[in-house]
């Protein structure tokens, strides 16, 4: 479902967003479009062929913006050997949830990854398991669009 920006409680929400190879501009506004205060990188391997979006490069011009940046690849990137859904049945996934929502409640959090749809990338799995804990997720894919896909029946 596509929608136009809507207006969620920051308390029960949490936006997503791929970087695909967005410019910095592009990608700023983006964020500031939704009011994200903190970006939470979900990379496991936090590079890029662009080189704005390689984490030395986001720990500093996400600041200078009035965003913090926040690393959680290690707790929440994809690639895992077994797949990504019996990765989220280990202490380290639940690790990274309970902080990514800690993190969150501080003020607007966007979880980041590469891929700009999250149906194909794994920004879906956490969704569906922040889903499942009553939380609700808006995927922002452009300007003024966004999508409020459910992915709860993924996991």
């Amino acid at each position: 479902m596509l929608t136009n920006t809507p207006k969620y409680d920051n308390k029960i929400t949490r936006w997503t967003i791929g970087h695909s190879n967005r410019s910095i501009e592009t990608f700023e506004n983006l964020l500031k479009e939704h009011e994200i205060k903190t970006l939470v990188d979900a990379r496991r391997f936090p590079t890029s062929k662009i080189k704005h979006f390689k984490k030395k490069e986001m720990e500093k011009w996400l600041p200078e913006n009035g965003v913090k940046y926040v690393f959680l690849g290690k707790e929440l990137g994809g690639y895992r050997r077994d797949g990504y859904q019996a990765y989220m049945k280990t202490e380290q996934f639940r690790e990274g949830i309970e902080k990514l929502i800690e993190i969150s409640k501080q003020n607007r959090t966007c979880i980041m990854c590469m891929e700009p749809n999250p149906k194909y990338c794994h920004r879906r799995f956490i969704s569906a398991y922040l889903e499942g804990k009553g939380i609700g997720v808006v995927h922002i894919l452009k300007k003024g669009q966004v999508s409020l896909l459910k992915f709860a029946n993924e996991i």
